[in-house]
């Protein structure tokens, strides 16, 4: 009899995953026994009110917050046994970060913004991919501005592309067309699924745009630190 093939290991997972945060009121719950499992490929939008713990999963889920209690695995390894170089470096090489604050260094041009982080990693054609990716975004004439020479809209096409030009598995997305008006902001949202679509990543969202999250393939509902609510949206 052959052996069945092991069932492939999710880019994302969370287990009963809390975070307790201090305030000057005492211990504040954020998240709550969080279970959440994304596989490779899939597209999640995290819904839910401000405050209910959407940011927060993200960064659980990134590993640039440890969790009170839980388990949280970022491409199979469990986050709790790498130190924080080890975390950024996982992040590095496999997965990648937007923001609704766009998070640009002010004092580097558009290629340049997204050339540093290919350098840092080693590429030798830094550059000339930077170049080609502010291309995929429209961006081809900008390549010298530096972000106060740039719109919101553009300044979040350069952190698009900065983040898929090393072509992660895994994009987390928080709230990346927040600050845009709503014509910028659909021109980044197509931007964003046709290339995250491209580079085959998964994509973990949040959102406060109804509209935004219908695109993607499954929706979870947060309320008060907890998943509410899960639905395919085919």
């Amino acid at each position: 009899m052959t052996a069945s093939a092991a069932p492939p290991v999710p880019v994302l997972s969370l287990e009963a995953v809390t975070l307790t945060l201090p305030s000057a009121a005492g211990p504040v719950e954020i998240l709550r026994g969080v279970d959440l499992t994304v596989a490779a490929g899939e597209r999640l939008a995290v819904i839910g009110p401000s405050g209910s713990g959407k940011s927060s999963l993200i960064a659980v889920g990134a590993g640039l917050e440890r969790p009170t209690a839980g388990t949280v695995r970022l491409f199979g390894q469990d986050l709790a046994s790498l130190d924080e170089d080890g975390r950024a470096r996982l992040r590095r090489d496999r997965a990648a970060l937007v923001f609704q604050a766009f998070h640009l260094l002010p004092n580097m041009t558009a290629e340049e913004n997204v050339a540093t982080p290919l350098e840092i990693a080693g590429e030798r054609d830094a550059l000339a991919n930077a170049r080609q990716w502010l291309a995929k975004v429209g961006l081809a004439k900008r390549l010298t501005h530096y972000p106060h020479q740039l719109s919101g809209g553009e300044q979040q096409r350069v952190a698009l592309a900065r983040a898929l030009a090393a072509r992660p598995a895994l994009l987390f997305a928080d709230e990346p067309t927040g600050n845009l008006d709503s014509k910028t902001a659909a021109v980044v949202a197509d931007l964003m699924f046709d290339l995250v679509r491209e580079v085959g990543a998964a994509l973990v969202m949040v959102t406060h745009d109804a509209a935004l999250a219908e695109r993607a393939g499954r929706v979870v509902r947060m309320a008060d630190g907890r998943i509410v609510d899960a639905r395919d949206e085919g």
